[in-house]
């Protein structure tokens, strides 16, 4: 009988929606552009993952190339450079990864700030890097690391030091990719924890403040616990894409003597695809990337909801 009621309830329901689009149909204009692009840029292509179980022939298209299973996958696990490309995307990724909570640390510094004044200078400050483009950073870090008229290796001369080839040296180039990432989006990743310490009850501050408690003591019991599951649920967020590399940047800073620790799995895949023209290798190589992420999502965000009772899901 529930079942039943239910059944002659839905066309009302169905009513009801339509009706509240129709009169809130300003907004769903509003969104239709962004779900186009969305359905277009992120799901039409989607049909290109058949390519890696297929030898993929440009004139026979997707539908009419020849099936040939796992054969690219266990061509890639079977590649000599498998573990070197593998180890050097995920080195990088965790090396990166480590930095995760400096975001965090630099918008409490931020919040704690009195001066209005000083904390829009702060924030503009550490927000510009976020705003040049990769290449530009990738210039500035060839200029500044230049061994003969680099600006740090200025500074180490200047102090007796020798001058070193920084992105020649493939040990450096590790902390050269992630520090200067850290400097270009440090500013701009405080903001999401900037707007969770804006929701912090004042109630909440007053109270330890009557209590005695010292500005240290309000941002480790007050400040910390409510913007701690914005850092959860961008923790896992991250982790779903650990090994997502940037091409751009490591493309651009590349070069013969650093090869052994900077060829990952974008840039492998960049010069299987774009550069070799081997569309159902490359395509089974970024599957394989995308498979790896997404069980990392899965099992962070599993312990995340064991461990602290916020997830994703």
């Amino acid at each position: 009988m529930a079942q039943v009621q239910r059944v002659v309830n839905r066309p009302g329901k169905i009513r009801r929606y339509l009706r509240g689009m129709a009169a809130d149909w300003q907004l769903y204009a509003l969104i239709l552009l962004p779900v186009i692009w969305v359905f277009l840029m992120s799901y039409v292509p989607m049909n290109g993952i058949l390519m890696s179980f297929q030898d993929y022939k440009i004139k026979k298209g997707i539908w009419n190339s020849p099936w040939v299973g796992l054969k690219h996958y266990i061509k890639f696990v079977n590649y000599p450079g498998f573990w070197q490309i593998l180890g050097n995307t995920a080195r990088i990724s965790f090396y990166d990864l480590l930095t995760f909570p400096l975001a965090v640390i630099l918008a409490l510094l931020i919040n704690e700030l009195n001066s209005s004044k000083l904390r829009k200078t702060v924030q503009m400050v550490t927000y510009m890097p976020h705003f040049i483009s990769t290449v530009v950073v990738c210039s500035m870090i060839t200029l500044f690391t230049h061994r003969t008229n680099g600006l740090f290796n200025n500074i180490i001369a200047l102090f007796g030091g020798e001058r070193q080839a920084f992105l020649e040296n493939a040990a450096a180039f590790p902390s050269i990719y992630v520090w200067s990432g850290v400097w270009q989006s440090l500013g701009w990743n405080s903001i999401i924890y900037l707007s969770a310490l804006a929701g912090v009850s004042p109630e909440l501050v007053e109270a330890a403040q009557i209590d005695g408690a010292s500005r240290f003591q309000i941002v480790r019991h007050v400040n910390i616990p409510c913007i701690m599951p914005t850092f959860i649920i961008t923790l896992i967020l991250r982790c779903g894409s650990i090994l997502n590399v940037g091409y751009e940047k490591i493309l651009l800073l590349q070069n013969s003597l650093n090869l052994d620790t900077s060829q990952v799995i974008s840039t492998y895949v960049y010069e299987l695809g774009l550069l070799g023209g081997q569309y159902s290798y490359s395509t089974a190589v970024d599957m394989f990337n995308t498979v790896i992420n997404v069980l990392c999502l899965l099992g962070v965000n599993y312990i995340a909801g064991r461990v602290s009772e916020v997830s994703l899901w």
